[in-house]
């Protein structure tokens, strides 16, 4: 197996990564033929896969235009993958220049490449960080360098936390999060979810995963609104991906219940 040369030396590029599947289905290039040949198999199992990808992608673009428009200027995008079309800092400096960004993974190449993206940009950055250790995220020089805690601050989630086993406390770690910003900040999360119609084509789909290095964890709409325990959950709720706040453009996309959505707020006294 040849290794590109835009790959880290570090890097197993014989073990398929959910960060590097995410960006073959969206259409990227910085992937392996093992992650190729991982969403083959995926989209062999569940065709509406890349699909999905896509929706959950026009999902954290609908998120980020909102809070901008709403006065959030800062964003800590955690489990951020590989850049790809429509990246964070892209839609929120579209909006407003001064917009900050900091993008976190655990992916080295997505490191890589979001550093190599963002070289002379001021006000966006990436680093090396894991979800399942947020007080090392909001604790790194870098990331306070970046953003300023003492203001709101959006956290984003998006694709990540159904990664993260129940044993390692997936509403702790969003917990962590909402404890670290202030008041007026918001996290925003994305997760997979089994639709009652289709729990067979879930459950194959959660079998290929367990042969990566990312096993998925999928819960129920119950189980992600309880990850924003001490939010306020803004309108509309735990949604379809598709369903939260669609814009002109979304008119006749079909609803992806596979991926739920949500937005917490944090109120003041918390």
């Amino acid at each position: 197996m040849t290794r590109p040369e835009w790959a880290p030396e570090d890097v197993d590029i014989s073990v398929p990564n959910a960060a590097r599947m995410y960006d073959y289905s969206l259409g990227g290039f910085h992937n392996f033929a093992v992650d190729r040949e991982m969403v083959e198999r995926v989209v062999s199992l569940a065709p509406n896969a890349r699909q999905i990808g896509l929706a959950n992608r026009a999902f954290l673009g609908r998120v980020v235009r909102r809070l901008v428009a709403g006065g959030v200027r800062q964003f800590l995008d955690v489990g951020s993958g590989i850049p790809t079309l429509a990246n964070v800092h892209e839609v929120a400096q579209q909006a407003d220049p001064r917009a900050r960004v900091m993008y976190v993974d655990i992916d080295p190449v997505a490191v890589a490449h979001g550093r190599a993206i963002l070289a002379g940009n001021p006000n966006a950055d990436a680093m090396l960080g894991d979800v399942r250790r947020p007080d090392d995220i909001v604790r790194h020089p870098e990331v306070s360098g970046l953003l300023d805690f003492t203001e709101p601050v959006a956290v984003l989630l998006i694709a990540v936390l159904h990664f993260v086993p129940d044993a390692d406390d997936p509403a702790g770690i969003v917990r962590r999060f909402r404890e670290a910003v202030k008041p007026g900040s918001y996290i925003a999360i994305s997760h997979g979810s089994p639709p009652p119609q289709r729990e067979q084509d879930a459950a194959a789909v959660t079998s290929v995963y367990q042969r990566t290095s990312t096993p998925l964890h999928l819960r129920s709409t119950e189980e992600i609104r309880g990850l924003l325990d001490g939010l306020d959950i803004v309108e509309p709720g735990v949604v379809p991906v598709t369903d939260w706040h669609p814009e002109p453009e979304d008119a006749g996309t079909e609803p992806r219940p596979e991926v739920l959505a949500a937005v917490g707020r944090k109120p003041s006294g918390r």
